[in-house]
């Protein structure tokens, strides 16, 4: 057992002092990536704001791997983007190119067969390309409009073999040249929920109170002078923990709750015969239909409730929203 705790302990130490020396490795190649960032950088932006069709992403084998994140990372942050498989692209897939596109290819040598071979149809086309390499005087470089400098001092792997520090430069390089483009579009957080309509943030920013609120007769509602044992079954038939109190033009005058009736009880009331006009609370909280749901979520929490009640411009009742529906929404 000591034997093989000795092992353990021997593995654990140099599977610490690799990851540490990866990380190191690939810090120092991001810092001097952050060091070259100039004026090529500049004109690759101007470039990809200029472009009226898509920013056409390629790559071959891991630096394939990492356009296809650039290329997502771009189209969800406000620039039409798509990946582009270069071998595929001499089959056929080159047809997806137009004269309006823009290419960006990412070969850490430059030299990349696949790439190189659709480049007479991307000059034809008169589409620009913006090259990402770890070699200024590659090929790829060299037909480039801009060409973007991603060279490390040498790969993360021990080998010096694994496309390790090269492609998080290459990674760094495409989500820079995204959030440069995202703050010169003023993309703002609702735009990116347009992309994101499944996602938390995009429940937050896109669902609106009108688009979760119980309606019609899922609304409890009684009229003022309700008896108070009637208003009671109807706050227990539509399970909210309360009812609303209208008048006859269904305009809202308060509220009634399952607090409310206990508070009653404890004051020790003489509760036989009365109505609503007795127990009712006036002025409620309420909220817009057109409100985000977040902010519905964020009332309710300032003000340790469970329910706000929704009225039109005309103080007539509209519907009732609660924290369940907010939950079971996915709005938190």
């Amino acid at each position: 057992m000591r034997q093989a705790e000795a092992v353990i302990k021997i593995d654990r130490e140099a599977l610490l002092q690799t990851g540490r020396e990866t990380l190191r490795l690939e810090r120092e190649a991001l810092e001097a990536l952050e060091a070259r960032l100039d004026e090529p950088f500049v004109e690759a932006c101007r470039l990809l704001l200029a472009c009226r069709g898509r920013i056409v992403v390629s790559g071959m084998g891991k630096s394939g791997i990492i356009g296809k994140k650039i290329a997502a990372t771009l189209a969800s942050t406000g620039s039409p983007a798509l990946f582009l498989h270069p071998a595929e692209g001499s089959h056929g897939d080159l047809g997806m190119l137009t004269r309006d596109d823009l290419l960006l290819a990412l070969s850490n040598s430059g030299e990349t067969v696949e790439l190189l071979a659709i480049l007479p149809v991307v000059k034809r086309l008169g589409v620009p390309l913006i090259a990402l390499t770890g070699n200024a005087d590659s090929t790829l470089a060299r037909r480039a409009e801009v060409h973007l400098d991603c060279a490390v001092a040498r790969e993360a792997c021990p080998l010096n073999l694994a496309p390790t520090a090269s492609t998080t430069a290459a990674l760094a390089m495409g989500d820079a040249l995204a959030m440069a483009l995202l703050t010169a579009r003023g993309f703002s957080a609702d735009d990116f929920a347009l992309s994101h309509p499944g996602g938390a943030l995009g429940r937050r920013l896109l669902l609106r109170v009108e688009d979760l609120m119980r309606r019609g007769e899922q609304l409890p509602r009684v009229g003022l002078h309700t008896p108070l044992h009637e208003a009671i079954l109807e706050i227990s038939s539509k399970g909210m923990g309360m009812t609303t109190v209208v008048d006859e033009q269904d305009r809202l005058l308060g509220i009634f709750t399952d607090g409310d009736l206990r508070r009653a009880f404890a004051e020790q009331q003489d509760l036989w015969g009365r109505s609503m006009v007795d127990f009712y609370r006036p002025h409620p909280l309420c909220i817009a239909a057109d409100a985000l749901a977040a902010e519905a979520m964020a009332r309710m929490e300032a003000e340790r409730v469970s329910v706000l009640l929704v009225v039109d411009a005309d103080g007539r009742l509209d519907g009732v929203i609660s924290m369940h529906d907010l939950l079971r929404a996915g709005v938190a």
